[in-house]
């Protein structure tokens, strides 16, 4: 299954992209958002699209066959984004989109491990070319102490048996390297109760993957940092539009909105975080978690 953009319709309507607009589109992915957006800003548009996976940035490339609009993709992380867009030559743009989290694509098809459906190296890293001093899933689970991986997967996963998990990781690691997914989900399934482990609303290691991948990318540092960027480039009167998938992702977005408006540097266009219709939520069920929040900048 490709990837299905969630709050399609909602975030394109308060991005209010125009002919002629530059927006940027820092998570660029299997470009659903982007799509939407190029068919605003018209033949005289430009839309700046931001991704860690050159794989995926690659198949956009062949994908996207828009004559009238302008594309320029840009492999990198969107905490670097003011470096990344001033080669372009970009000064300011009209608009900013985020679309935090893991790519449907990426989870399916990356083989890098950040499904606990599947059997593949333990990596969880965006990166599609891994270089030898990046951080992986592997890395932390086999070097990290007990105590590091306990609070990594309280903090980024909230998952309550944080330490059972950690200690259990730590004594089967000295029996042999802990190298795939299944056995870190093993692991995790040994760890915790009987009624946690056959929970049919939500699998016993969803929390615990999730933690390893924000830390393996460190998507908080780096959301926030990029945020920040994106709204020092943003022109007056353009939009920001943030779609989270994590209680901590949307409280540094809605914190950053209610800072900025309340140093009279915007407006909060959304009063409550905008979520998925039931609709949407049936068809699409990664949409469930979403949150969207859009702010102006005056």
């Amino acid at each position: 299954m490709g990837h299905i953009p969630v709050l399609l319709k909602e975030a394109i309507q308060y991005l209010n992209a125009k002919d002629g607009d530059v927006i940027l589109d820092s998570t660029v992915g299997g470009g659903g958002h982007a799509k939407a957006i190029m068919q605003k800003i018209g033949k005289t548009g430009t839309l700046v699209g931001i991704d860690q996976d050159a794989a995926m940035l690659d198949r956009l490339k062949s994908k996207f066959q828009i004559p009238n609009s302008k594309l320029i993709l840009i492999n990198g992380n969107f905490r670097d984004l003011d470096k990344l867009i001033a080669p372009h030559g970009f000064k300011k743009v009209n608009g900013a989109v985020f679309d935090l989290g893991i790519n449907s694509e990426q989870f399916e098809e990356s083989g890098r491990g950040f499904s606990f459906q599947k059997d593949e190296p333990l990596l969880m890293t965006y990166k599609s070319d891994i270089g030898p001093n990046d951080l992986t899933a592997k890395e932390i689970v086999n070097e990290w102490s007990e105590k590091e991986i306990a609070d990594v997967i309280y903090k980024n996963g909230e998952e309550r048996y944080s330490r059972r998990i950690a200690r259990k990781i730590v004594e089967r690691r000295k029996e042999k390297p802990i190298k795939t997914t299944s056995e870190l989900v093993e692991i995790i399934r040994l760890s915790v109760p009987p009624a946690y482990r056959n929970n049919r609303r939500i699998h016993c290691a969803t929390r615990t993957f999730q933690a390893l991948r924000m830390a393996v990318n460190d998507e908080l540092p780096a959301l926030e940092e990029g945020i920040g960027k994106a709204w020092e480039l943003l022109e007056r009167g353009g939009r920001m539009v943030a779609i989270s998938f994590h209680s901590l992702e949307d409280r540094i977005v809605k914190n950053f909105f209610r800072n900025k408006a309340k140093d009279g540097e915007g407006k909060v266009l959304t009063k409550k975080p905008i979520v998925a219709s039931k609709k949407e939520k049936e068809e699409n069920p990664r949409a469930r978690s979403a949150k969207m929040r859009a702010i102006e900048k005056i």
